[in-house]
């Protein structure tokens, strides 16, 4: 289990596999958008001539065809000035820079002194030119630099084209370092973000189970608990709000209340309360389609695993 977090807060505990699967959400996304973008990528600009088509009775379908093209464009005008392609692809690529800088900026977090969740192998990390006690996360820190160069090139090709009219002009040759470099940077992060989760990050179990029973993240489950004994809502809401002042100001966890303690702040908690609040129990209990509830979990690994073997 980890601490989930909302505004950077200790929000409620969730399965550090449901965690983890939400970047595997978002880069099927990722992969759905460049399969998406391959439609318009893959369609035959030859024979569009140099704006108006030819004289030569051509077959362009055929031409195409021979090409492995899908399509041709069906004006030439298009055909020569058309860079909607290569602003799609940007566009898909910086989506893929901005869930890789996303799980690069936790991993920071994590490997820091503060969170200690995970430690992270030489092979993507290296020490301080002066610090010897330091090991510094580079490749999550290099992903998360490249991100912004990646969308430099997005914002290059959409200024570049914004003016342009028909049908070619000189301005469109600036297309082929943005792309170039798009591919090369996104490729690269990739591989680099692949070597740190194969082998470059160890999850420091210890320490994620010792943080998800440190805090107050079980409050809401304390509400629920009192509305499973008929307590309205809105009354247990405000009661756990009193339950977490009372607790903090005696500098104990929810946990640590005596039996006395809970029965004085509402007749309706009784012994199952401990159970009820404990971590385990309430990740588990949120076993609803898409939750962190260890069941959910295993359904969503297996839906993961079934859709990476169709895209293998």
């Amino acid at each position: 289990m980890i601490p989930g977090y909302t505004h950077l807060q200790r929000a409620q505990p969730l399965s550090l596999a449901h965690h983890l699967l939400a970047y595997f959400e978002m880069s099927q996304r990722d992969w759905e958008r460049l399969g998406d973008v391959l439609k318009r990528v893959n369609i035959s600009p030859l024979g569009c001539g140099a704006l108006a088509g030819t004289t030569f009775p051509i077959d362009r379908q055929y031409s195409a065809s021979l090409l492995g093209f899908d399509d041709i464009y069906h004006n030439s005008l298009d055909g020569v000035s058309d860079r909607d392609f290569a602003i799609e692809f940007a566009s898909a690529a910086s989506l893929i820079m901005v869930h890789l800088s996303r799980l690069s900026e936790e991993i920071i977090f994590w490997a820091s002194e503060e969170f200690r969740f995970v430690t992270l192998g030489d092979t993507c990390s290296t020490g301080s030119s002066i610090m010897p006690q330091k090991k510094n996360p580079d490749v999550p820190e290099l992903v998360r630099g490249k991100t912004g160069r990646t969308f430099g090139h997005l914002q290059g090709l959409l200024v570049m084209m914004k003016g342009l009219p028909l049908a070619y002009n000189k301005d469109l040759q600036e297309d082929k370092e943005a792309i170039f470099d798009t591919v090369a940077t996104v490729s690269g992060c990739l591989e680099a973000m692949t070597i740190l989760l194969q082998e470059g990050i160890t999850f420091r179990t210890d320490r994620l189970n010792q943080a998800v029973a440190e805090d107050f993240s079980n409050a809401t489950d304390v509400a629920d608990y009192l509305v499973t004994k008929d307590v309205p809502f809105r009354e247990a809401y405000n009661l756990v709000g009193k339950v977490v002042k009372t607790s903090l100001a005696a500098g104990k966890l929810l946990k640590d209340l005596s039996m006395e303690e809970w029965k004085a702040l509402h007749p309706a908690f009784e012994a199952d309360i401990y159970a009820a609040i404990a971590p385990a129990t309430v990740v588990s209990a949120r076993n609803s389609a898409g939750g962190t509830g260890f069941e959910q979990v295993r359904i969503a690994l297996s839906r993961a695993q079934s859709l990476l073997q169709l895209a293998a």
